[in-house]
């Protein structure tokens, strides 16, 4: 497949996906409009690239739709100079966004995960549940998937007031949302339910049981 149709390709995306479904920060719509998202997906799967489904890479992970990413980076109300925790960094996408963005970004990616080579992003491997403390106090909290719940040990990591935008993951529906911390304490607003991947390591603690 030439850049020319790669290129046909990203237009239409932002055309019938985003503009569409109430990505309308122009700063979204350019960057994902400029990043060539087929360098961030496997060879062999980059026809799919531009498709609004999931897909699925070599380690049993998948990468979000481009509407996922798209809804999240506006949800996030990104401003230059940020200091951004990027939670399940796949392949690198929604992060080399971020830096075009004019952001820092610490990725976090679990070890034995894809490569990722992201000119202007500090990549940590790790638990993605764990984050990054030695970056901290971050000013957004972007996790890039659905997990079940957000583990206190992120929201540690956040500043005073920052953002933090999330799916949700409730059985089998997930759902986007995005919210603020005050006081040490999260509160999130559910915005949409959309189809996400679901992120390992973030599940609910179980509740007691007679």
């Amino acid at each position: 497949m030439t850049e020319q149709n790669f290129s046909s390709m990203r237009n239409a995306m932002v055309d019938s996906q985003l503009r569409t479904s109430d990505v309308n920060d122009q700063r979204v719509i350019a960057v994902m409009a400029k990043v060539p998202r087929e360098d961030y997906v496997p060879a062999d799967r980059r026809a799919m690239t531009y498709i609004d489904r999931p897909i699925p890479l070599d380690n049993g992970r998948a990468l979000n739709p481009p509407l996922v990413t798209g809804r999240l980076l506006k949800e996030a109300q990104i401003a230059a100079g940020d200091k951004v925790l990027l939670i399940g960094a796949a392949t690198g996408y929604a992060a080399a966004l971020l830096v075009e963005l004019g952001v820092q970004v610490t990725a976090v990616e679990e070890e034995g995960g894809a490569e990722i080579a992201v000119a202007g992003a500090t990549v940590v491997r790790g638990a993605l549940n764990a984050g990054a403390a030695a970056g901290a106090p971050y000013d957004v909290l972007f996790i890039d998937g659905a997990v079940e719940e957000v583990p206190t040990a992120l929201v540690q990591q956040l500043a005073d007031g920052a953002r933090v935008v999330t799916g949700i993951a409730d059985r089998s529906v997930t759902r986007l949302c995005s919210g603020r911390v005050v006081g040490g304490a999260l509160g999130l607003n559910r915005l949409i339910d959309m189809e996400m991947v679901v992120l390992p390591g973030f599940g609910a603690p179980k509740a007691f049981e007679f």
